[in-house]
């Protein structure tokens, strides 16, 4: 098996944490249903809200990568639609 691991972090802008909290856990459900992907969870630090850390198991990179470049949810996001 080539599993695939991916740890994001990700810093909202001063004052625009919860906005970006929200756009963040859109993405949670929808890619757990993508093809190949065994974890995906999002944490955010308790001493620093404005630090996001997305946790990411992936059956392999090349699931991975086609979520990241072809999944609608994600490229809504990447547009700014979320």
């Amino acid at each position: 098996m080539s599993d695939f691991y991916v740890l994001a972090v990700l810093y909202a802008k001063p004052g625009r944490e919860d906005e970006l909290r929200e756009n963040l856990a859109a993405l949670v459900e929808p890619s757990r249903k993508d093809e190949g992907n065994l974890r995906y969870e999002l944490f955010v630090q308790q001493d620093d809200p404005r630090r996001f850390v997305f946790v990411e198991h992936w059956a392999s990179p090349e699931a991975q990568h086609k979520h990241h470049t072809q999944g609608e949810h994600i490229l809504h996001f990447h547009a700014g639609g979320i």
